[in-house]
């Protein structure tokens, strides 16, 4: 489980085939969670600069190729001990999103965002959001796109300040919205066809 926090910029400098090299100052133990980019992976080696990181197939075919090279956001899974601050993150991407429009205010950097619109009912204005891995709130939502404003702090020390229209980002929506939908929808399954097919059954336990 991870905030949404990030705690360092860090750089893939190497991608081959499944396996990725990353040069970073965190010090993780073999096994360790990492979130780059907000994608969740598992530490299977150290090097004296970083550590290196394994993808799943599934991951590879989901996430643009671009979002694991080069320089990365960085987030270590959570300790118990841990102040929990940024909001509950799984670094599970459910949608990739495009940056359509950039507008800089007063206090900060708007972003609209384009999504596929089925994932529009997991975004909820005011509610969670984690882009890339950052922890934010959504301002407002429409038929196929968002709005996040970021504040200057984050925009500078986060890789945000580097992205320009059309920039591909990892979308992990509210956990508790993808929550609810599964659970209004197993219950309305369940309403229309008490027995549900194996199938059903899979896939409503496998949502959890």
């Amino acid at each position: 489980m991870f905030t949404g926090l990030i705690r360092e910029i860090g750089e893939v400098v190497n991608s081959d085939k499944n396996i990725l090299k990353v040069k970073s100052s965190l010090k993780p133990k073999l096994g360790d969670s990492i979130a780059i980019n907000g994608v969740c992976l598992t530490v299977i080696s150290l090097w004296k600069e970083g550590f290196w990181v394994e993808t799943a197939d599934e991951t590879r075919a989901i996430i643009p190729k671009e979002k694991l090279l080069g320089k990365v956001h960085l987030e270590p899974a959570m300790k118990i001990e841990d102040r929990f601050e940024g909001h509950i993150v799984q670094g599970h991407i459910d949608a990739i999103g495009k940056i359509k429009n950039i507008s800089k205010g007063e206090n900060g950097v708007a972003f609209e965002i384009l999504v596929d619109d089925s994932k529009m009912t997991y975004i909820v204005p005011k509610g969670s959001i984690a882009i890339d891995g950052v922890s934010l709130t959504v301002n407002w939502s429409q038929k196929n796109s968002f709005g996040v404003t970021i504040i200057p702090h984050t925009f500078e020390n986060t890789l945000f300040h580097t992205y320009k229209i059309g920039t591909l980002l990892n979308i992990e929506t509210d956990l508790f919205a993808r929550y609810i939908e599964h659970i209004l929808f197993s219950k309305k399954a369940q309403q229309k066809n008490k027995n549900l097919s194996w199938k059903e059954i899979d896939f409503i336990s496998l949502s959890f």
